[in-house]
């Protein structure tokens, strides 16, 4: 039995949208991943407010963490002896954690880079803890995640001139390192994360070195940094014309509804985003039309469900009036981030049921006037989706 297996079940014969199955994770804990699939983010092996009980029945079997956090707090010690995080967290379900990467720009003022690796000095107490591709891989053996990202060497979105290709370079170089260092090879897969701005030469200069190391998936990092959208879906295409047809393709840190379909449409099976929890922490509830604010004082009578047509325990037992009574209190971001994170979920769903029913493009169609029913489309998405062969209606 392979480690990693990728089954292609249908493609979309107008786009690039693809339906598969993802099979993962050792005999005892054998997992399949029905893509394209979004993946709620718990950054220290936990979603906030959520048990793991309550997060397996939002249909959750993928889930992200962040090594950088959990190698500062519980630390691998730790969760070595508990057997993994898996088991710390009692969690059945399959786990992808991010290499610390990130926090490159995310913790700019508190990080050093060199060839070496990255010097981060902790958010928490001020200790310096040296974050190398060695590092990286064992604290990420430790925690014992079915999906291990390399460390690559991230900047800003918005970054221009050398920099970007010196981090591109310093990327594939590490991740050689990364392969090497990899204690569990049998049980956790080292996915490349293809980087290069936004520039074309050297994203397709990244993607073919990286092919080369023939790793079980590939990433598509350092985007959804505030660059133009115009420019974004363009390295998210350019992306998946050239990675392989047979593998899982991921891109890292997107999650509003309209960029989840229109980068399925491009040729992305995975995403991750932190959005629906965070939104959910702002009492906004994620439905088709956008997002509500059960805050708003016209909710304050509303007896009806978030969302009718939503089969999660926060639409099947309680109001909006409801929610919008308890909006002050943590219960009712707990409540929310069910309902949001059920919401993406859901959508990918109906995504891959289109796709295995030859419809996509109906579904993205539908889907996109739900959201702006004006016709008053984002130009962005109305360019992408045109260029995989779907176009949308945009009014004089």
């Amino acid at each position: 039995m392979p480690l990693l297996s990728y089954e292609l079940h249908a493609t979309c014969p107008i786009t690039n949208a693809r339906a598969a199955t993802m099979s993962l994770g050792p005999e005892d804990r054998r997992n399949e991943v029905q893509l394209p699939i979004f993946m709620p983010v718990g950054t220290q092996g936990t979603m906030k407010g959520l048990t793991t009980k309550q997060l397996a029945a939002t249909g959750c079997r993928i889930m992200l963490s962040n090594t950088y956090h959990l190698g500062l707090r519980p630390g691998p010690e730790l969760l070595e002896a508990a057997g993994g995080l898996h088991k710390f967290m009692a969690w059945d379900g399959s786990i992808l954690t991010d290499s610390g990467g990130f926090q490159m720009v995310s913790l700019l003022s508190l990080a050093q880079i060199t060839e070496k690796g990255v010097n981060f000095r902790s958010p928490h107490d001020g200790s310096e803890m040296l974050l190398t591709p060695e590092k990286s891989i064992q604290l990420q053996n430790s925690i014992g995640a079915d999906i291990i990202m390399q460390l690559d060497d991230v900047v800003s979105s918005l970054t221009t001139g050398p920099r970007v290709a010196e981090a591109m370079h310093r990327s594939i170089r590490w991740l050689d390192r990364c392969i090497g260092a990899n204690a569990n090879p049998d049980s956790q897969n080292v996915f490349a994360i293809i980087q290069g701005g936004l520039d074309p030469v050297l994203r397709e200069e990244c993607v073919a070195e990286m092919v080369k190391r023939d790793t079980p998936g590939y990433a598509i990092g350092g985007l959804s940094g505030g660059e133009e959208k115009s420019k974004f879906w363009r390295v998210v295409k350019q992306c998946c014309d050239l990675l392989p047809k047979d593998k899982p393709r991921y891109l890292m840190g997107v999650g509003y509804a309209v960029d989840l379909v229109v980068c399925v449409a491009l040729g992305v099976d995975m995403f991750d985003c932190v959005f629906p929890t965070r939104t959910a922490r702002f009492g906004m509830a994620l439905v088709r039309t956008g997002q509500l604010n059960l805050k708003a004082k016209e909710f304050e009578s509303d007896a009806g469900p978030i969302d009718p047509d939503c089969p999660c325990q926060t639409c099947v037992n309680h109001s909006r009036a409801y929610i919008h009574a308890i909006s002050r209190e943590s219960v009712a971001c707990h409540l929310l981030s069910v309902h949001n994170i059920t919401y993406q979920l859901q959508l990918m769903r109906a995504a891959r049921e289109s796709i295995l029913e030859q419809k996509f493009p109906q579904f993205v169609m539908k889907f996109m006037a739900d959201m702006y029913p004006t016709g008053e489309y984002p130009e962005w998405a109305v360019e992408a989706l045109g260029s995989v062969g779907i176009d949308l209606v945009v009014p004089e």
